[in-house]
């Protein structure tokens, strides 16, 4: 079995949703520390040809403590405003009427933990594109807490039966093929072909969020760049 391991991020780019289209089980891991500058609580969207952030309130945010332990701030109120700009900036994207329902019922969810809150979001888009992917929260899968780094991921993926762990391209320096090996769990990496697509009239900006993929572009044709990838050794010269 294929098994994928990532923090839940905003809405994240298509490469992530290609780790969990490649996998059987994806585990979002939701119980590591916050980590303020990364993509858990924000992302781009296209505005008027250029990125723009979009982000994620949340109270009392620290690195000190877990995702799982943070809560959405105002999110009533904050969900109203993303929705706002969502429409400003796609109501006249090809593919708005199709999506934008599917980020009403996203970013209004009344979920408060900010763990299960993207878990939900990120689900929400893999069905939406056809991935039947299973799903799974650390928090609950309650594997190897205690342990850190690669030490934790083998156990988890010991407890779910994985033959086969895929993570990110940008993990390659962070894992040993020899300890996974040791361990009877193939290691590869997620290597992302180039992707393009049209967004109108403007230059091309890439690795925005879902949503911008979403909007321009068809299921079928987003299905088609979720195919998109080799997988790697770190064994091996990329």
């Amino acid at each position: 079995m294929n098994v994928g391991i990532m923090q839940p991020y905003f809405f994240p780019y298509i490469g992530y949703f290609q780790l969990i289209h490649a996998v059987d089980t994806f585990v979002v891991y939701d119980d590591v520390h916050f980590i303020k500058k990364g993509w858990i609580h924000r992302n781009r969207v296209l505005i008027d040809g250029n990125p723009h952030p979009f982000t994620l309130s949340i109270q009392k945010m620290s690195q000190n403590r877990l995702i799982c332990d943070h809560e959405r701030a105002q999110p009533d109120e904050i969900a109203e405003q993303q929705l706002k700009l969502l429409r400003h900036a796609y109501h006249k994207a090809p593919q708005f009427e199709h999506v934008f329902p599917l980020l009403e019922r996203v970013i209004r969810h009344p979920e408060r933990n900010v763990g299960k809150y993207l878990a939900n979001g990120i689900e929400e888009v893999a069905r939406y594109l056809g991935i039947s992917t299973t799903f799974i929260l650390s928090s609950e899968l309650n594997a190897g807490f205690g342990l850190k780094g690669q030490a934790r991921i083998i156990k988890m993926c010991e407890q779910l039966r994985a033959t086969h762990y895929v993570n990110a391209i940008n993990g390659m320096c962070l894992y040993d093929a020899d300890v996974f090996e040791q361990a009877r769990i193939d290691l590869s990496f997620i290597k992302t072909d180039s992707i393009t697509y049209d967004q109108g009239p403007y230059t091309f900006q890439p690795n925005l969020s879902i949503i911008d993929v979403m909007m321009h572009c068809s299921k079928p044709e987003i299905q088609f760049m979720l195919e998109r990838y080799a997988l790697v050794s770190n064994r091996q010269v990329t």
